[in-house]
């Protein structure tokens, strides 16, 4: 029997009989592996040289290198001698680490065959043949060049085993032995996804979801990368299953007093359709104040649909407001809600189709608002409520809700204040029922005035009511009754709660934070708040946050425009303390411009609690609708300097939140109100801000239109930085010329101090913007100096990845890849996902260049899913393109052909010249091809 030979461990030489022979100086082992790693070729005496005593051999290594191999040839057969070296003749049954890759491909053929069981056995017997790291005790070039391999190929048989594994179902008996693996290797990915994958199927889901946020701590912290597609996709696969479980449920509580409405509650339950029937949409309309609301919540709490509940108050919000609020309820990721309404209208159908859901929409102003919020899915219920009762509704039922019976009014006010009160004065009750003219929205105010104060009899207030002369008459058309029970209320508050109530009546917000409360009164805003909450006049809407019914709003307004006057005059108050909180959360999202300091509004320091207590994009997400409402009011009251300044604070939030409508309507307002205060600097700032929004959705010329006209009413400091915007969109629109004459000048304007003293950050954003163009690595990396001199991470995220695009266009790939990968790490650590897909993108530039094509088309598969979220219209084209060239070097050219006429003709629309020709090149690369097969 010949001599064995391992090396999938120490190298270790058993000879015919079994014994151990294995060479004992180091030297010999490392001429043995030299051969055996090249059994059956040829080994030159140079390399042999080198193995043995490395870079610096001895004068005499070739004579000592014969004795060496005269000294193995004594335990060692078939080692020949041949012109220029050595070859040892072995057969390969007998080295350990090619009878183990002979193995694996066994087991590969048979999972190719589907013989998984036989798969799983034959890479577990060449799994066992390892003991130890491969090569151990063999150090230097030598185990780096053999041992590195046949390590990966030993941890891909093993994952390849655990693939299989988990294919059998046999997951739970996986967990440990990829604990260690993790343990061992905490940078492969693979592991990770098959350790989620193994704890799912032993049931253990959250587990599952801890290891992935492990895995990507690791992978952040090591090597300032989010993980890569296999594990992300892995996270979304258990994501997925955890969201098939959730069940939401938005509706708010029930209302423990509510009395009444058996009949409508009813004819809703009669209504609810079966599983797998047609879904129900139901619309409760009656006047202001009539209880629609309180009756969809309460019919909410008794359905039992097994998918949960949703909830929207529409009141005039559009529709694809409300749908991205709805797509996130059903766990559609930030990142991933459509952009356009027609996408959100789809995904939104997609995502309720498999579910059998409760969709309460609260106080619809029109059929159109509602349609496209309207479920899909079968048995699904829908209940609307309108002040209208949507007749143009499609397959809607409606139902008219008028005021309360006298025994349910009764009932109600027994509910609120307490049987005993109402049994002991019967008939003022029914008075009381009675001046109210028994609507809810009355009687909860009246009984919430009784509740407060336990002192006053039933007859006192059934004695005040009958002071409102008329009320009675006018009650016949539910608002003035409405209005006349909330003066009821009004009139029952201390000083301070009425001076809030109506100064909130300022202000179009459906709802705000204390702090508002402190500009609008005082010091003791907040506390009063919480007594107008308590009193049934504002509702909780969540942590320190209010909100009010819409006939409150409406009624304190009046008060207001009565006792006050104009409520500009409010707003005007007002208006500083809004300024400085969204000056100071814009400084928070991003560093302020130079020129901007032009713009601020000097008003009084106060503390920002809210955006002190999280970070400035969470203070957004509270705030964004009172900041969009407050931009209106202020332009409605013709404060117009107040109203451009918040518009304009308001654009860097919007832009990195991609909040696109927001950011169009709030800049279109700001923009009327600059112009009619003659404000030609504020008109300019807005009209940049609207030429950015143009930008960033691709609508180039209208861009370009918007900055050209900017620049006449710009001040002396802001013209350079309006040009350089100039410039970045006739770049985008390929004319070079005019984007290196903008870039220039604006460097020349930056650097010489025009407009107030040298501007750095200017400086740096002109140098990144001409070399870019130019293409000029110099004048890149003095951007990038300047920007790390600037402590602006963003910067130099975006000077990275120029630099990485310059270095793939000299087709350094290798250094391209590495600053694209610095550049993504940067993004991502700032929350900056746009930026990270322009990274992805270029990463897959660099993919496709080095010859991996399947690596280019997930990185621009990650980019054109950040890009889509967006609305990103130039970012999605190009990414789409990457894709196509990812194909076609695959040789699926059918798919590429028929993809780039769809991306040709997008780049058209856009009047992106560059991306335009590059489709157009690949077009005819992808039609040549097709010809030749």
């Amino acid at each position: 029997m010949s001599a064995r030979f391992g090396v999938l461990g120490p190298l270790r030489v058993l000879d015919g009989g079994g014994a151990e022979v294995t060479p004992g100086p180091a030297k010999h082992r490392a001429l043995l592996v030299a051969l055996l790693m090249s059994a059956g070729q040829t080994v030159m005496h140079d390399r042999l040289v080198t193995a043995v005593w490395g870079a610096e051999p001895p004068a005499s290594a070739e004579a000592v290198l014969r004795v060496y191999v005269s000294a193995l040839r004594k335990t060692v057969e078939g080692i020949r001698t041949v012109p220029g070296g050595y070859l040892l003749a072995v057969d390969p049954e007998e080295v350990d680490a090619l009878r183990f890759e002979r193995m694996v491909a066994h087991a590969r053929r048979a999972r190719a065959a589907g013989r998984a069981i036989e798969a799983v056995d034959a890479l577990a017997q060449a799994l066992g043949l390892w003991r130890g790291r491969a090569l151990d005790g063999i150090e230097g070039e030598l185990r780096r060049a053999h041992a590195v391999p046949l390590e990966e190929l030993r941890l891909a048989a093993l994952e390849e085993r655990v693939e299989l594994d988990l294919e059998l179902g046999r997951g739970a008996e996986l967990i440990g032995e990829l604990r260690a693996l993790v343990a061992a290797y905490p940078l492969r990915e693979r592991a990770w996804a098959q350790l989620m994958h193994a704890l799912t199927q032993a049931g253990r889901r959250s587990d599952a979801l801890a290891a992935y946020q492990e895995a990507r701590g690791t992978l952040v912290a090591e090597l300032g990368l989010e993980p890569g597609p296999e594990l992300r996709e892995a996270h979304e696969r258990v994501l997925a299953e955890e969201l098939g479980r959730s069940v939401p449920n938005e509706t708010p509580p029930d209302i423990a007093d509510f009395t009444g409405r058996q009949a409508v509650l009813d004819w809703i339950e009669s209504a609810l359709p079966a599983p797998g029937a047609a879904p129900v949409h139901l619309v409760l309309y009656g006047p202001a104040g009539a209880g629609k609301s309180a009756l969809a919540v309460h019919a909410a709490a008794r359905l039992d649909l097994p998918d949960g509940r949703l909830h929207a108050s529409l009141r005039d919000r559009a529709p694809g407001a409300v749908l991205e609020d709805l797509l996130r309820s059903l766990g559609c990721p930030d990142g991933a809600v459509p952009s356009s309404l027609d996408e959100r209208v789809r995904l939104y159908r997609s995502l309720v189709a498999g579910r059998r859901l409760l969709v309460v929409l609260d106080d619809a102003t029109s059929e159109a608002q509602v349609r496209p919020l309207l479920p899909t899915g079968a048995g699904c219920l829908t209940l609307v409520t309108s002040r209208s009762p949507l007749f143009g509704l499609e397959a809607a039922r409606a139902y008219p809700l008028d005021v309360l019976e006298a025994g349910e009014a009764v009932a109600m006010l027994a509910r609120i204040i307490g049987a005993d009160r109402v049994a002991a004065e019967p008939d003022q009750a029914h008075r009381i029922v009675r001046l109210c003219g028994a609507l809810p929205l009355a009687l909860r105010i009246a009984g919430s005035r009784l509740a407060r104060r336990r002192g006053w009899t039933l007859e006192h207030l059934a004695d005040r009511l009958g002071d409102e002369r008329g009320r009675l008459d006018e009650l016949s058309a539910g608002d003035l009754a409405v209005r006349s029970s909330l003066a009821l209320g009004y009139r029952a508050l201390s000083g301070d709660e009425r001076l809030l109530l109506r100064r909130l009546g300022a202000l179009s917000s459906p709802d705000f934070a204390p702090w508002i409360a402190l500009a609008l009164v005082g010091r003791d805003g907040g506390r009063v708040m919480e007594s107008l909450a308590e009193g049934g006049l504002l509702q909780e809407r969540g942590l320190d946050r209010y909100g009010w019914h819409d006939l409150t709003r409406l009624y304190a307004a009046e008060r207001l425009a009565e006792e006050e006057g104009p409520a500009s005059a409010v707003l005007a108050g007002a208006a500083g303390e809004i300024l400085d909180r969204a000056r100071r959360a814009r400084e928070l999202m991003l560093p302020a411009e130079p020129g901007s300091g032009l713009t601020l509004s000097h008003t009084v320091e106060r503390d920002l609690a809210t955006a002190r207590l999280a970070e400035s994009a969470r203070w957004l997400a509270a705030e964004r609708s009172f900041m969009v409402a407050a931009v209106g009011d202020l332009h409605r009251a013709r404060l117009d300097e107040a109203a451009w300044r918040l518009a304009f604070y308001l654009t860097p939030l919007f832009e990195l939140g991609a909040y696109h409508d927001d950011w169009r309507t709030t800049a279109a307002l700001g923009l009327e109100s600059a112009r009619r205060a003659g404000h030609r600097h504020g008109e300019a700032l807005l009209l940049r801000s609207l030429a950015d929004l143009h930008r960033a959705e691709g609508r180039l010329e209208e861009a370009a239109e918007a900055l050209r006209a900017a620049l006449p009413l710009t001040e002396r400091g802001e013209v350079a930085r309006t040009t350089l915007r100039l410039g970045l969109v006739y770049r985008a629109q390929d004319r070079l010329s005019d984007a290196e004459r903008c870039f220039t000048e604006c460097l020349a304007a930056f650097g010489s101090g025009q407009g107030g003293g040298a501007d750095p950050r200017g400086s740096a954003d002109a140098l990144r913007a001409l070399g870019e163009l130019r293409a000029d690595e110099e004048l890149s990396r003095r951007a990038l100096d300047l920007y790390r001199q600037l402590g602006d991470p963003r910067g130099e995220a975006a000077t990275l990845l120029d630099l990485a695009a310059l270095c793939l266009a000299g087709r350094r790939t290798k250094e391209a890849r590495e600053l694209a990968e610095r550049a993504a790490g940067l993004s991502r650590r700032l929350g900056d996902r746009l930026p990270a897909a322009s990274a992805s993108l270029l990463l897959a530039g660099t993919a496709r260049a080095e010859g991996r094509p399947e690596a280019a088309r997930a990185a621009a598969t990650e980019a054109l899913a950040a890009f889509e979220s967006h609305g990103d219209r130039r970012g999605t084209a190009r990414a789409k393109l990457a894709i196509a060239a990812a194909a076609l070097d695959l040789d699926e050219i059918d798919g590429a052909v028929d993809a780039l006429a769809c991306i040709m003709g997008e780049f058209d629309a856009l009047g992106d010249r560059r991306g335009l020709v590059e489709a157009q090149e690949l077009a005819l690369e992808a039609r040549r091809r097709r010809g030749l097969r």
